[in-house]
């Protein structure tokens, strides 16, 4: 297919799939007459992956997005689904990069067509083809629309509300100076002596009892057995005694508050390297980063049930020596908040014996619609150390999240 080109579509389900030599992010939008959304339910992708008539099907990083329609089920008065498209790198554009889109039959995989968008560049995102209704007859178009400012700019523009983080505060100019690495570098050498002539000895001074740490701050180790923190607290994930642990399970938990409606959040871990730079996120969409160091349980749709909701497990031995610290985050796409949240917790658990290392319980919520739970930062000498953390933050999806996480690395 070219630009502008259509073929009716004598199926009544599709499925578009989008390919390209990097990993894209693709979704769909349910859109009236008038070329909007109704709701932002009609925005379909990797954190919201079914609607009416419409599915997303992500690829795993091995296999492209695709997302399927039914024309059968699509609910009166939605006259046109647009299938879109961006890398999933974040700032990485099209240039140099020929994604291909194909229609096929979706019960038999059969192609029914397909189309390679000509003469990209600066786009960050694709408005990729669109399934449509014209004269009781549905059909599939080629369209190709770039968008520079991303996939929020293509939701923003069909009439999705999109929530950015709201901008700092300006502060006065002040000197450049770089990020604070997450680890600490290596303790200079002692710098040499001048001789003088030798000196009495002086009576060392009597040792200063050791200073308690004030709630709810200070770093314990695991020595005495499982840790409960508090916000703020830091344990070192050592024992004595043992060697470093190599496969720890971060189990996040919540239930509805007061017997309330059943509540969807989605559990994450973002990956960062040593200047707070962004490497990958694993969450719903993204089950395994990192060459399967980190991999993700699936999603729970209610909260319901005793135990873990979501899993996320990490092999802390197989992670890149660029990888120096981890943020475990929750969030609500849907846009409940936590207020409506009871018993919200995250646990580490040694995945070779099974026992509880750390356990934090978050108990004061916020009306926001996101959460940094805890971090794990990789110290210089090699062992790791978690700090809870509850920090709330406004944040809806983890892309949403990754700024805000860094900032509090």
């Amino acid at each position: 297919m070219t630009p502008g080109s259509n073929i009716p579509l004598a199926v009544a389900r599709v499925t578009v799939d989008v390919a390209a030599p990097v990993r894209l992010d693709v979704s769909g939008l349910l859109l009236t007459a008038d070329g909007k959304v109704r709701s932002d339910d009609d925005f379909i992708f990797y954190n919201q992956p079914s609607g009416p008539g419409v599915t997303y099907r992500s690829g795993g990083g091995g296999t492209p997005d695709a997302i399927t329609v039914d024309t059968t089920a699509v609910p009166p008065g939605i006259e046109k689904i647009v299938v879109t498209a961006s890398p999933d790198a974040a700032g990485q554009t099209f240039q140099g990069i020929e994604p291909t889109a194909t229609v096929r039959e979706a019960d038999t995989g059969s192609v029914l067509a397909t189309f390679t968008p000509p003469r990209l560049g600066t786009e960050t995102a694709l408005v990729v083809v669109e399934i449509y209704l014209r004269g009781g007859q549905w059909k599939a178009r080629a369209v190709g629309q770039g968008y520079a400012d991303g996939l929020a700019g293509i939701a923003t523009d069909f009439g999705v509300t999109v929530e950015e983080p709201a901008p700092a505060p300006v502060a006065p100019p002040q000197p450049a100076v770089p990020p604070r690495p997450l680890t600490p570098p290596p303790p200079a050498p002692p710098a040499p002596v001048a001789q003088s002539p030798a000196a009495p000895p002086v009576p060392p001074a009597p040792p200063a009892p050791p200073a308690a740490p004030a709630p709810g701050t200070g770093k314990v180790n695991l020595d005495k057995g499982r840790v409960s923190l508090q916000k703020n607290q830091t344990v070192s994930l050592v024992k004595g005694g043992r060697p470093l642990l190599a496969r720890v399970k971060m189990g996040l938990g919540w239930e509805p508050a007061y017997r309330g409606a059943d509540i969807d959040l989605d559990a994450s871990v973002i990956a960062y390297g040593p200047q707070r730079n962004h490497i990958d996120s694993c969450y719903f969409g993204k089950l395994t980063i990192l060459n399967g160091a980190v991999k993700h349980s699936g999603d729970n749709l209610t909260g319901e049930g005793a135990g873990d909701d979501e899993v996320i497990v990490v092999d802390l031995g197989r992670l890149p020596q660029e990888v120096t610290g981890l943020v475990f985050t929750v969030n609500s796409f849907s846009g409940q908040k936590f207020t409506d949240v009871a018993k919200a917790y995250c646990r580490l658990v040694d995945a070779t014996t099974e026992e509880e290392l750390v356990r934090f319980d978050l108990t004061n919520a916020e009306a926001q619609t996101g959460v940094l739970m805890a971090k794990l930062i990789r110290q210089f000498t090699g062992e790791w150390e978690m700090t809870a953390m509850g920090d709330f933050v406004k944040a809806r999806t983890v892309r949403n999240m990754v700024k805000p996480a860094a900032q509090a690395l």
